[in-house]
């Protein structure tokens, strides 16, 4: 029964604690892997990762203390302490950009019954003198369709808080609980909180508009697939850069990935590999303009094609992607500037069809 005895509810707590401890991780693990599939398969979204705990029961014992024992005694009100403790279980979901918060909240108030939300981001936004960490909170149960299901019958009515944060949000909330006496401390060492967590909060900033910046990039990119371009800038024997070459005429990620997905429609290339392949082309090229990689592939890539059916049917184990085929491209086009792009062995074996087939330079 409810009482005004803390001691004896705190006691009675502690006790039921312990003995649903064992069931409280199997509902941990199993709510975890429901809002994991929900979010990874209805999302739209990408996700960090996905992690659930239960609560330590002195966190529990703390947190009713803070918030609710001192209405609850100056009211006589009676309580029991699991009553107000609606986040034993949590889930965590942590994604890359701030403005898929939301949407990830939208996801689960579809799939889950909402019992309250928490928005971190507005109470944070609402004051200068906090530096807590932005983030949604949300306190869940099962729908009620999930409920009726046999297999959640142990944890059909536990509710649950889920946490939706970005990844630079869940960086600050760690390091933000490891900054001792933040509330009573000088005010030099409180504005230099404020200013780490500004720098946090514009890193959060900066990867959504970089990632935008990105999108914009890649669709503005210029379509050179179509015809093949002129390009004075730079010698096909030296590949030196020309000193009035423009910026916007170099090849870059986003550059390379229009032409090269022109070349190779069904491919996937991924952004890290672009990155570092684009980067190993201008080493070796010292300033490889778009226009040049353009031409060199339209002028080469027939005759790669065809050592690439052969070698295939030669050794049927091996791999011989669009990246082996550009770099084949890359050699052809200039066998001195680009000989670092094969190895010795690939270079010998297509050195050595290009003499049996009397393609020694591609026209």
């Amino acid at each position: 029964m409810p009482s005004l005895d803390f001691d004896l509810e705190e006691s009675a707590f502690r006790a039921f604690y312990a003995q649903h401890s064992p069931a409280l991780e199997d509902a941990c693990a199993a709510l975890t892997g429901l809002v994991a599939a929900t979010v990874t398969l209805d999302g739209g979204v990408d996700i960090a990762k996905v992690e659930g705990r239960v609560k330590d029961a002195d966190e529990c014992i703390r947190k009713f203390v803070r918030k609710y024992r001192p209405a609850l005694e100056e009211s006589n009100t009676p309580y029991d302490i699991q009553s107000y403790i609606t986040d034993l279980v949590g889930v965590r979901v942590v994604c890359l950009y701030e403005d898929e918060l939301e949407k990830i909240a939208q996801i689960v108030r579809a799939h889950f019954a909402v019992i309250d939300v928490t928005d971190k981001v507005s109470a944070v936004e609402s004051t200068e003198a906090s530096f807590g960490y932005k983030g949604l909170h949300l306190d869940l149960r099962l729908s009620a369709a999930e409920r009726a299901l046999p297999e959640h019958a142990a944890y059909a009515h536990l509710p649950f808080e889920l946490q939706v944060r970005t990844i630079i949000q869940d960086s600050w909330s760690v390091l933000d609980h490891r900054i001792k006496y933040k509330k009573s401390i000088p005010g030099q060492l409180k504005r230099r909180i404020n200013v780490l967590s500004a720098l946090f909060e514009l890193a959060d900033r900066e990867f959504r508009q970089i990632r935008d910046a990105t999108a914009e990039e890649l669709l503005q990119a210029p379509d050179e697939t179509a015809e093949p371009l002129e390009d004075t800038a730079e010698d096909d024997s030296t590949l030196a850069p020309s000193k009035t070459q423009a910026p916007s005429s170099e090849l870059n990620a986003f550059t390379f990935l229009k032409i090269a997905t022109h070349f190779f429609k069904d491919f996937e290339f991924e952004p890290s590999k672009v990155d570092s392949f684009v980067d190993d082309v201008q080493a070796w090229s010292r300033g490889m303009t778009r226009a040049r990689f353009n031409a060199l592939m339209r002028e080469t890539v027939g005759v790669v094609k065809r050592y690439k059916q052969h070698f295939e049917e030669q050794n049927p184990q091996a791999s011989f992607n669009p990246y082996t085929v550009i770099r084949h491209c890359l050699y052809l086009s200039n066998k001195a500037a680009f000989r670092p792009a094969l190895r010795n062995s690939a270079r010998e074996s297509f050195e050595a069809w290009l003499h049996e087939h009397g393609e020694q330079k591609a026209h």
